[in-house]
């Protein structure tokens, strides 16, 4: 007998029977069209696989939970694998693998694929789903599978099955095409009903720069075409929002080939709104009982060896030379930090100490994942690092996810916490990571706090929480960080003299809240659709003039608002006035003042927001006081208010 999940009673199964056969006696027909494979005993099958004699429990994956959308996802890739072999029978194939809300699958072809060649793979797969091709899965020595592979001349499979270790290797068939893979898949290309091919871009092979461009065609499924229509749509609203277009558009940024990739530069408008966060922050951690200071941007290569920096991260550093000695440019701050607490001596009194720099760094990033603001080589961090005794750890940690908390509830962010662990390439004790990885854990829990754990995913001197936030489209983006590191405390030789007058260490927390400055601002473009709130809006106001002759008036008006710290534009243009407001309306500018004469009788000036309300009559000070009431807002809902900034 073995029990299946979501069925009250337990199945009598009998020797040879495949999940498919034994989800029929279990589940009605409704449900089971729904299955695209099976957990036993925690482990994935195939529906075609026979179920083994031990098998206790069976957990059906149904095609629109997550697992389900994955292995769909991943059939999805072999299906145009096989289109687009056929199609094009001297590309080779290299590997296909579901990601997140789709799939892609890296060629190696004579020529990039254009979007005349997706159109024609598309209706190649909807062929092959209409034939409703069974997946099956077959299991071979590594021999056979070499001489299998090498026949068909596909060299990129021959080189993977020479880096695995295992005796036999599972390839999977469905018509006329075969593929290295260990599954499982959904049971027919029938279950594809709901798909596209979305773009397509070049990407090295094992991302390696110094190996072949290949050609990626990326694609999506879903479960059912309505889930399909509403991604696609989401995926054409991300593309209005998309801050590499809107940054050029609003004069916000740009990049130029002549300063070199991943070095953005920011006009008068971006520098501004850079200007307006950086001010917040600053004024927001000097609340919270940080210090700022600043470090240097070159230091010693001897003080990167002996953090771990240079042996651990090397590759994504840049080093120079002057007067014989070798400096490492700075990824990071925590070094110049520490050198700061260790200018003199500490008391456990003095602990916690927090340092606050917004720091410039560089790290070397490969050229094929540089994306807009979002990966660039150039960056400034709201970086800081607290200082702490060990019994002060849990409460520091905590105050940090509170401030955290504050952020995103400014933003209008919804989020999600990781705990990332030790990585295989680390420095430091097990005692020391375990101690740390129970700190963070410990925090999140007294908030409560929900959160993944990523194994293997944390810093190489300690783990870490992740802050993962979620935009108006409900796409992730990493954020916060707060790291937890006993070692670099120990290889710099930080101490503190405690209460019994001895000697003792510290721990330091390597935190961001904003992260990246470059890369938060371009979330935020593509969250707000360039539309900023007012209170981070460059342009705030910009006051319209009907005609020349009331442009005394309108100076007059641009004047008074300047005072007041409005951040105001004047536009004078003989131009139509609707011309004039539909221009601020696409630089989403939240208010235009329009004067004419009956303005100028009322003293008054006609508002209208950009998103078409019109406000009426109001005096300068009306218009002063409702701005600063909008800036205010959204400081509310964290318990926080602009006008300290103002």
């Amino acid at each position: 007998m073995v029990k299946i999940i979501g069925v009250q009673e337990d199945v009598q199964i009998e020797s040879g029977q495949t999940f498919a056969d034994v989800l029929k006696a279990g589940l009605s027909n409704k449900k089971r069209k729904q299955v695209v494979a099976c957990k036993c005993d925690g482990q994935l099958f195939d529906l075609t696989r026979r179920v083994p004699e031990d098998c206790a429990e069976i957990e059906p994956i149904y095609i629109d939970s997550s697992e389900g959308l994955e292995i769909l996802r991943h059939s999805a890739a072999h299906i145009m694998a096989e289109a687009v072999k056929d199609l094009f029978p001297t590309a080779k194939v290299t590997i296909g693998p579901s990601i997140e809300n789709g799939f892609y699958y890296d060629f190696d072809y004579e020529r990039p694929f254009t979007p005349e060649d997706l159109e024609k793979i598309e209706a190649r797969m909807q062929e092959s789903v209409a034939k409703n091709l069974p997946f099956e899965r077959e299991e071979l020595s590594r021999e056979e599978a070499k001489k299998l592979f090498l026949g068909m001349n596909e060299t990129y499979k021959l080189e993977i099955l020479d880096e695995l270790s295992d005796s036999r290797v599972t390839i999977y068939r469905h018509g006329d095409f075969v593929d290295l893979c260990r599954g499982p898949h959904i049971p027919s290309t029938g279950y594809l009903k709901a798909f596209k091919l979305t773009s397509v871009a070049g990407a090295y092979w094992r991302g390696d720069e110094n190996k072949p461009m290949l050609q990626r065609i990326y694609g999506t499924a879903f479960a059912s075409p309505k889930e399909l229509k509403k991604y696609l749509n989401q995926l054409e609203e991300a593309k209005k929002r998309d801050h590499r277009k809107l940054g050029p558009q609003l004069d916000l940024f740009s990049f130029s080939e002549e300063a070199g990739p991943g070095m953005p530069i920011f006009h008068p408008k971006g520098a501004l709104i850079r200007a307006i966060l950086e001010d917040f922050e600053r004024k927001e951690h000097l609340k919270r009982g940080y210090e700022i200071v600043q470090g240097p941007q070159l230091l010693r290569r001897e003080l990167w060896e002996r953090s771990g920096h240079y042996d651990n991260y090397r590759e994504n550093m840049y080093f120079t030379e002057i007067d014989d000695q070798v400096y490492g440019i700075k990824p990071m701050n925590c070094l110049a930090h520490m050198l700061i607490y260790k200018s003199r001596m500490r008391s456990y009194r003095d602990l916690p100490v927090r340092y606050f720099e917004l720091g410039t760094v560089h790290r070397h990033e490969k050229s094929g994942v540089l994306h807009g603001l979002l990966r660039v080589r150039q960056f400034t961090q709201d970086d800081a690092h607290i200082i702490c005794r060990p019994d002060q750890l849990q409460d520091e940690i905590t105050g940090v996810l509170q401030f955290v908390q504050d952020i995103m509830r400014l933003f209008d962010f919804e989020y999600e916490m990781e705990i990332s662990t030790r990585p295989e390439k680390s420095i430091g004790s097990d005692e020391d990571w375990d101690r740390a990885t129970k700190a963070l854990t410990q925090a999140l829990d007294s908030l409560g706090l929900k959160y993944d754990i990523c194994p293997g995913d944390g810093a190489f001197y300690g783990p870490k929480i992740d802050v993962k936030l979620k935009d108006a489209l409900g796409r992730k983006w990493q954020c916060a960080t707060i790291q937890c590191d006993f070692t670099l405390p120990e290889r710099f030789d930080l101490v503190y003299i405690g209460e019994d007058g001895q000697r003792h260490r510290p721990v330091m927390l390597h935190r961001v809240v904003l992260g990246a400055i470059e890369r938060f601002l371009g979330v935020l473009i593509e969250h707000y659709a360039g539309a900023f709130p007012t209170w981070l809006a460059p342009v705030q106001a910009r006051i319209l003039t009907i005609t020349d002759a009331h442009k005394p008036y309108a100076e007059k008006c641009y004047k008074d608002l300047r005072k007041a710290g409005i951040r105001v534009e004047l536009d004078t243009r003989n131009e139509k006035l609707g011309y004039k407001v539909r221009e601020a309306q696409m630089e989403k500018i939240p208010y235009m003042l329009i004067v004419g004469e009956k303005e100028i009788e009322q003293s008054s000036v006609n508002v209208r927001l950009r998103g078409g309300k019109n406000l009426g009559m109001k005096t300068i000070q009306e218009v002063v006081e409702l701005i600063i009431e909008d800036m205010d807002e959204p400081f509310k809902k964290g318990g926080m208010s602009y006008r300290y900034l103002y």
